[in-house]
């Protein structure tokens, strides 16, 4: 099975047609997709303007949002190199509790569903770097805030489990993250608890 970089090789490749460089694209969200697999490949598309279902888009493009999920995946490695240095140090030094942010970061290690969105359609319009790098910088802080902390909007909704969603927690009414419980204060949660519904009402 090709890796991650091979892959993006595939991608740039001016060799292949456009639909082999496009498959090579969507195999790529198998080893990282911030979003979650679909709604990454949405996000990516409306930036880079490829219609999803697209079979034989601009190469250009392509590559274009190749580039966006390279920066994003770079930005994550780098992430995940300090945060196994940090916890080297921290059992080093006796501190074997794991904290909120190590629980996100088992959650999301290897880079998938790192921001998972409330829909497939429905996530940020910032590059995926700068939604990550807000994301960490959160979670890092350690102090838990009544804003989202990729957008900033301050109305959240209980997002239950489902088949289609694993997961459950408070999502972002205004940009469609699904933000770890840890990182909001506990006012923000119970005022979400209490849109339990709102998506499906909207």
């Amino acid at each position: 099975m090709a890796g991650f970089r091979a892959l993006a090789e595939q991608v740039r490749n001016p060799r292949l047609v456009s639909t082999q460089r496009r498959t090579a694209l969507r195999k790529c969200l198998e080893r990282f997709a911030p979003y979650g697999h679909r709604a990454t490949w949405h996000h990516l598309c409306t930036r880079a303007g490829i219609a999803a279902y697209d079979r034989n888009p601009d190469p250009e493009r392509l590559v274009a949002a190749l580039a966006e999920l390279e920066e994003a995946r770079t930005l994550w490695l780098a992430y995940e190199r300090e945060f196994a240095d940090r916890r080297r140090r921290e059992k080093h030094d006796g501190i074997r509790q794991p904290s909120a942010i190590d629980d996100w970061h088992r959650r999301t290690w290897g880079g998938c569903d790192i921001v998972p969105c409330e829909s497939p359609q429905r996530h940020p319009a910032a590059r995926l770097a700068v939604v990550l790098r807000s994301m960490i910088a959160a979670m890092e802080s350690g102090r838990p805030r009544r804003d989202c902390p990729v957008c900033g909007g301050t109305r959240f909704a209980w997002l239950p489990a489902s088949a289609n969603f694993p997961s459950s927690g408070p999502a972002c009414r205004q940009c469609g993250v699904l933000a770890p419980a840890s990182v909001l204060t506990p006012e923000a949660l119970t005022a979400a608890a209490g849109g339990a519904g709102a998506f499906a009402a909207a």
